[in-house]
Order: structure tokens, then sequence, then C-alpha cells
């Protein structure tokens, strides 16, 4: 693109095809992603047979940065920050973590950095090498506001100051700057965490419980107010007489606005009441990121014994968890009750789950 707006001064969804050797469509997306990044613009309108004309004016997106925002448990605050870069996501993990401050515990899947952090303050020291870069010094609530204090230096800095404020969910970006420093407050919605888990959604003539919980992930992911998060497989007990397969149960997050909640879990119902291959279906709704040890001890028994559907209803309702449907909301709520936990144990059903 660079290369034909130097030549030519603009550029057609067909030289991108043609020369990257990619199909039209891939180009166009291309082009669309770029025009919303900033680093392309549209010279010329298509008109009847003459196409559009785009014209490359930065190699640098306009921001690293696509969805920051942030959901609440108590005193506890998850923050949420997807970046077009999975070096970019490490790199800040590594230094927030290294920072300390208000971060209690810093994960990265992919191009999300996923860090819990309590409210309050907490000073930290930030510099050059081997000093961390760029630490939260504070997170407080205001309303149905977050507010993240970050203090960082170097290329932190630039994001802060000149990308964060362009990613989605963000509201607003207050910077200062004291010298090689730069400290800077983040505005996002107080979202509420909700965890879906389904289960027994196969039969034995086909489906799988993953894929399900895949396109339920983006079937609610399109709704109004709510930020899908990701999906997860867990193993449960692997001598279950009613398996199909292995035994693996599923679950995925979203950060919703509050008031969504309702219509959240009704329409994963319906949705699920029309796609699962088996009657057994089960699904369950948690609130809220942390997990209580009891619920953990339900998910460490689900690897290990028989449980009964009663069992699991005296859980859920212990603990707060809409379930609904048959046999399957023991693996529904199994599921959740292993949220959290790295893939390692996840996925190893003799592993030992922390309580």
């Amino acid at each position: 693109m660079r290369s034909c707006t130097l030549e030519r001064g603009y550029f057609t969804v067909t030289d991108i095809h043609e020369g990257a050797n990619v199909p039209r469509s891939t180009a166009q997306d291309w082009i669309n992603r770029l025009v919303e990044e900033g680093c392309v613009v549209i010279r010329e309108r298509k008109q009847g047979r003459n196409p559009a004309r785009y014209a490359a004016i930065s190699a640098i997106p306009s921001s690293a940065c696509r969805r920051i925002f942030t959901t609440v448990d108590g005193n506890q605050v998850e923050i949420y920050h997807e970046c077009l870069s999975g070096g970019c996501a490490a790199f800040c993990g590594y230094h927030h973590a290294m920072a300390g401050g208000v971060v209690r515990d810093v994960q990265r899947d992919g191009q999300l950095l996923r860090e819990v952090a309590c409210i309050g303050m907490n000073d930290v020291e930030i510099g050059l090498y081997p000093a961390p870069a760029v630490g939260v010094v504070g997170v407080r609530r205001e309303g149905d506001w977050i507010v993240q204090q970050i203090r960082c230096t170097g290329g932190p800095a630039y994001s802060l100051t000149d990308m964060m404020s362009h990613a989605d969910g963000v509201c607003d970006v207050q910077v200062v700057r004291n010298g090689n420093l730069v400290e800077g407050k983040v505005r996002t919605r107080a979202l509420k965490h909700v965890q879906i888990g389904i289960d027994d959604t196969d039969s034995s003539e086909g489906g799988a419980t993953f894929a399900l919980a895949l396109a339920l992930l983006q079937n609610l992911g399109t709704m109004n107010g709510v930020f899908p998060i990701g999906h997860r497989v867990a193993m449960l007990n692997p001598s279950l007489p009613e398996k199909t397969a292995g035994n693996s149960c599923s679950y995925i997050e979203l950060a919703i606005e509050p008031s969504r909640f309702g219509k959240v879990r009704d329409r994963a119902i319906v949705f699920l009441e029309d796609e699962a291959l088996s009657p057994e279906w089960g699904i369950a709704f948690k609130q809220g990121f942390i997990i209580s040890p009891s619920l953990r001890t339900y998910g460490m028994r689900a690897r290990r014994e028989l449980i009964t559907i009663e069992e699991a209803k005296a859980t859920a309702a212990q603990n707060k968890v809409e379930v609904f449907g048959g046999r399957g909301i023991i693996g529904a709520l199994a599921a959740i009750s292993l949220s959290g936990l790295p893939h390692e144990i996840l996925l190893r059903a003799e592993a030992e789950v922390p309580v």
C-alpha cells in the first residue's frame, strides 16, 4: 500500500489483491482495518465502475491497543487489555508484574492481557532497565467508573499518551508529565464479570461442547454492552460412565453492562435449548470472578467422584450460581468452579486443584 502510494499517489483493492496475491475480500478487510486505524485514507470513493482509491499516510497504527475494559468483584478489579501484538501484551504483563503496585496477578492469553488488582493505592518505582518501565499505581471506583492510575516511561509512555485513548472501552485518559515519567488516569466502565459453564450438549452421534461454547460466545458477543473475554476447556472425571468422549466441559467469560445480565442469561438458555444435541444439556451462570473455597472443592471432586444433580444444585445455591437444564448442570458448575486456573491444570484431570 505504501509502495503504490509513493509511486502513483493512490492504490485500489485490485492493486493489493494482485500485488499481495490474496483474495479480494482479504485485501478489502486489510484496507478497512487500516482506514479505522488511521493509517490509510480514502482519496476517492467508488463511483460507478471506477473503484475506490486509497492512500497510505503512515506505517504506524494510531493505536496498538484494541480494547481496554474492567470488571469488578467486591474490592477487586480485573483489567483486560487486548493488544494488536502478543509481544506488546507480554512486555506490559512482564513490567506490570515486576512493578507490583496494586496488581496481584498477571496472565496473558495471546494478545489479551488480564490482571487482577485491588482497589487502592500502592506506590511503585518506575525507570529505565533494569527497573520496570510501567506499573499500575492505583485503582479506584467512582460510581459506575473504574480509574486506573498508571506510571510509565519510554515506550509505555507513548502508549499511554498517544494510543490508549483510542482503545474500545476507554472513556477518558488524563496525562501529566514529570520529566521522563508520565502518569495517567485511564477511565473505563465498571462492568459485571459473567462466567457461563456448559456441559452435556453433545451426543454419541456427534457434536462437541467446546464448539457450542465458542458459538455461544460469538452469539452473545454481538449484543450491545457485552465484551467477550474468552473460552476455556476443562477436563472432568475420565471414568464417568455417561461420558460421550473424554469428558470435557467448557466455560466462557463476558464483561457486560450490569443492566444486561438478565438478557444475556435468557439469550444463552434459548441458544442452548435450540443447539444442544443432548436433552441432558446443562448451563450455569456466575456473576463475578472470585471463586470460593467450597466452589473450588466442588471442581476438585468433579474430577475424582460421581456427583449427583442434587449436590450440584445445593453447591450452586450456596455460591449464588444459577443453573438450568438436566444432568449437564453437574459439569457446567464444575467448569465455573475451575475458572481462573492455568491451562496446565484445566486440561489435566489428574492435576491438583488449589483450594
